[in-house]
């Protein structure tokens, strides 16, 4: 089946995106659109000169009339966090560009399926939202889908287990106030704070669990990455790529992502991720943890964080 996504921004991470893609076969058609027109065709041509030992791939640069047809148009435009500097920093700015952004390429692409990648995410999926007809199913942030791979990652190093059996998800904004509800993390089922005691061999288990460490680990390895080579770049081109997967594969796949909220959780007006549902359709569903009451109050005040954050920026 012939698949089109647009990917808007040549930098590190559209690049790897588009890189990832065409590696994994997910679309047959891609385009990449950028400001700066020579980098995009840079790298179009760089992909595409490897594409004869993948799956049949055009991949081209354009302008945002290439992505009339689109399935999925993915946004990665925006100034890269620096050391130091929090995703929330970030917003007046890039809010600002993605408004440039999306008043161009929804002319060309109104029926296709948008994943927001540019930080602070869940900030600029909401202005997505409000600033274009765009219906909300059809909007999707990465919200905190690569924080959840990162605790998956942290859980299967202490546990000893494939990170495909942890069962577990970082719920709320892409950022400081992201947290764990660990009374819904489970290993082949077992409940976590159990799974000691379910295994026979209980030596394979690397060490007693750190609850704390591992959502400090959760949190900062983005800052630390950033810290070392200057940006971050692989895991969330393969977690975009994963998000675009499971719509193309119309499989109903339930993944931590941020999309607009009216109720869950008696949080309303808000993007920030809990488990949802989505398809070819985009958005179809959500899905309501039986989580504690404080862990309810840890996803309400990350959605007053976020509340105080889009107060402050002008759209």
């Amino acid at each position: 089946m012939a698949n089109k996504v647009t990917i808007v921004g040549a930098g590190s991470v559209g690049s790897t995106i588009a890189f990832m893609m065409a590696v994994k076969g997910i679309a047959s058609e891609i385009v990449i659109i950028d400001i700066n027109e020579k980098k995009a065709l840079g790298e179009a041509m760089d992909i595409r000169q490897g594409t004869p030992f993948c799956a049949p791939c055009k991949i081209y640069a354009g302008r945002y009339e290439d992505a009339a047809g689109s399935d999925i148009v993915v946004i990665t435009s925006g100034i890269g966090r620096k050391p130091g500097q929090t995703r929330l920093d970030l917003a007046q700015t890039n809010v600002n560009i993605l408004k440039s952004i999306a008043g161009e390429i929804t002319k060309y692409a109104s029926e296709a399926i948008y994943v927001i990648v540019s930080n602070p995410v869940d900030v600029l999926t909401y202005v997505f939202n409000k600033v274009t007809n765009i219906p909300e199913s059809h909007i999707i942030g990465t919200g905190t889908l690569l924080d959840t791979a990162r605790l998956r990652s942290r859980l299967a190093d202490y546990m000893n287990v494939s990170q495909k059996n942890v069962h577990a998800y970082v719920l709320g904004e892409h950022g400081d106030s992201s947290f764990v509800p660990w009374s819904t993390a489970r290993i082949c089922n077992v409940p976590l704070e159990r799974y000691k005691d379910c295994v026979t061999d209980k030596s394979a288990i690397q060490a007693d669990l750190n609850y704390a460490e591992i959502e400090e680990y959760m949190r900062t390895s983005g800052g630390k990455i950033i810290q070392r080579k200057g940006a971050t770049f692989y895991a969330i081109a393969i977690s975009v790529c994963h998000i675009c997967k499971c719509i193309l594969d119309n499989g109903n796949s339930i993944v931590a992502v941020s999309t607009m909220l009216h109720g869950e959780y008696g949080i309303e007006d808000v993007c920030l991720s809990i488990p949802t549902i989505i398809n070819a359709n985009g958005v179809v569903g959500k899905v309501l943890p039986d989580m504690t009451d404080e862990e309810i109050e840890k996803l309400r005040h990350s959605a007053k964080m976020l509340r105080e954050v889009i107060d402050q920026i002008s759209l």
